[in-house]
């Protein structure tokens, strides 16, 4: 696995336990979204990667999201 950012070899997948939170004050009367993904993590740069599974993000879309 080669990493996007540095090119290095030296990656290694991970569980992922990541909770969303939206921005600003209405954000505060959304719900948390948690997705488990598995992150893909650069041991030299530390740049990390993941998806996001589709059922979260119908959850996203749904919660009207803000584009930035």
């Amino acid at each position: 696995m080669f990493c996007k950012s540095c090119h290095d070899n030296n990656c290694c997948m991970l569980n992922g336990e990541i909770a969303i939170h939206f921005p600003g004050l209405n954000g505060l009367n959304k719900p948390i979204i948690w997705v488990f993904p598995k992150i893909k993590v650069c041991l030299e740069c530390g740049s990390a990667e993941f998806r996001i599974p589709e059922e979260q993000i119908g959850e996203l879309a749904e919660s009207n999201c803000i584009a930035a």
